[in-house]
């Protein structure tokens, strides 16, 4: 095994692991907060990729396109949560699995009649279209840098405004008791829109980030769902410190059992899953 080779395999696991954070926080933090199951999750990933395409194709550059993906994801969380996640709230568990089921197909239905059924590439920008040096001859993507970069970047902001910031505080306010929030002069609806925006737009975020790297096609963002329930459930429901490490664990097990052990490509974050609920059931990172 090459050290070099190694090194690349290690950035690949944490670029996909920070990727698997963006994803999995926002749905972390909507069901933290609102008790909400969001199967529609993957869909909103899966949204962002094309969103990108689609600027990117208008004749905008990706940074536009990344600009465009987080503002719009924002908006469109809040016209989600007031529309229909307000109403299914406080509803059983299954009546918003079947809301958000419903939502993945009238998704796929709306991409396809506005776009088409195709797989799309989108090009890396030419500012970041070159290879970094790494060692013994092995060069890593100036992109795949970048995206790291961004992803890091993009958690300790969140990590700031959830901790030193009085909408952070708010917030963890409304995951412990809603009424409290209220009896406090806090607009918990308000908390509300605010957590299922911000879910929404680190969705699409990080489909748009996703779309140089990987084909844009359709349910892409199905598979995306599955692997961040894991992470969910690995890094324990509600913990966004548990998102983090999670994601970065399966990022880094999935890339090098499938660049060193293929046999266990498929199954190794299954594994890695089974193993934690036997050892902690409620997560590494589970609250209380």
């Amino acid at each position: 095994m090459a050290l070099s080779g190694l090194l690349v395999q290690v950035l690949n696991g944490l670029q996909y692991g920070l990727l698997l954070f963006l994803i999995s926080s926002g749905l972390t933090l909507v069901f933290g907060v609102m008790g909400i199951i969001n199967l529609a999750h993957g869909s909103l990933f899966m949204l962002g990729a094309y969103l990108c395409f689609a600027v990117v194709r208008a004749g905008a550059s990706l940074w536009v396109a990344l600009a465009v993906a987080v503002l719009g994801g924002a908006a469109f969380g809040v016209v989600l949560e007031r529309l229909l996640f307000r109403r299914f709230r406080t509803r059983e568990h299954l009546d918003q699995v079947l809301l958000t089921f419903a939502l993945i197909l009238l998704f796929e239905e709306a991409r396809a009649a506005l776009i088409d059924n195709q797989f799309h590439s989108v090009a890396v920008p030419e500012l970041l279209d070159f290879p970094v040096p790494v060692m013994g001859g092995f060069a890593y993507s100036a992109y795949r840098l970048a995206v790291l970069v961004i992803c890091l970047l993009v958690a300790l902001a969140m990590f700031v405004v959830l901790e030193r910031t009085r909408i952070g505080a708010a917030v963890r306010a409304a995951a412990e008791n809603a009424e409290m929030v209220d009896l406090l002069g806090i607009d918990a609806r308000r908390v509300y829109a605010f957590v299922f925006a911000a879910g929404t737009a680190l969705a699409m975020l990080a489909g748009a980030l996703a779309a140089p790297i990987q084909s844009v096609y359709p349910g892409m963002g199905q598979g995306f769902l599955i692997v961040s329930f894991v992470v969910v459930v690995i890094g324990g429901l509600g913990s966004m410190a548990g998102a983090f490490w999670g994601a970065l664990l399966v990022g880094l097990i999935d890339t090098l059992c499938t660049a060193y052990v293929p046999q266990l490509a498929g199954a190794s974050v299954y594994v890695l899953m089974v193993a934690v609920l036997l050892w902690r059931p409620a997560g590494l990172f589970a609250r209380g």
